[in-house]
């Protein structure tokens, strides 16, 4: 939920990509984000970050991308370190107790610290949100699951610019992956947990 991605003035809308889907979860992503640090679940952001120099772009390392992709990268550098454009959204930044995850490809797994962090907590189970639904919340939900992770996804605390993509997303998990939920299912089966269990 970086500006570069969901803002006004990012990269994504500046390249004239509409950013209105992405923009339109953050109250969602808001209360989903509040509720996890009132009942204390770890929060962890991921953070698409590329480098000014380039050294880390997809073109460096594929000689085979999707034209769209491909196009994408040369018509405009996203994220790039330090700049506003990388920076999660205002409505969303992280609290002190909260924990980033610098990326650089789709799945927050790739070539990160993310699994020691889960590990050193003893999580078992991440819940998912954030954008695009198909392309990073899939690849990181993958790779979760394949490491032995059980799955939650929230329904309305995603989103993808294609509709198709997001529907197709949502059928993959709730067929081979985990549970989808929306955001007050989530905290409706969490409240009546704790009741039973207080």
């Amino acid at each position: 939920m970086q500006n570069g991605f969901v803002s006004k003035g990012g990269s994504y809308d500046l390249m004239g990509i509409n950013v209105s889907r992405y923009a339109e979860v953050v109250p969602t992503l808001k209360r989903l984000i509040d509720y996890c640090r009132r009942v204390k679940i770890p929060i962890f952001y991921s953070q698409a970050v590329r480098e000014e120099s380039g050294i880390d772009l997809l073109t460096r390392s594929h000689r085979i991308l999707p034209k769209s992709r491909e196009e994408r990268i040369k018509r405009r550098p996203i994220c790039i370190r330090g700049s506003w454009d990388a920076e999660i959204v205002d409505e969303l930044k992280p609290s002190a107790d909260d924990h980033v995850v610098i990326k650089r490809r789709d799945s927050v797994f790739q070539d990160t610290e993310f699994e020691v962090w889960l590990q050193s907590l003893g999580i078992d189970s991440i819940i998912f949100s954030g954008i695009d639904t198909s392309i990073c919340v899939e690849s990181s939900l993958r790779d979760a699951f394949n490491h032995g992770y059980d799955i939650l996804m929230i329904s309305d605390a995603t989103a993808s610019n294609n509709l198709g993509h997001y529907n197709s997303t949502l059928d993959n998990i709730r067929n081979y992956y985990g549970l989808v939920m929306n955001l007050d299912e989530l905290t409706s089966y969490f409240d009546k947990e704790s009741k039973e269990i207080g």
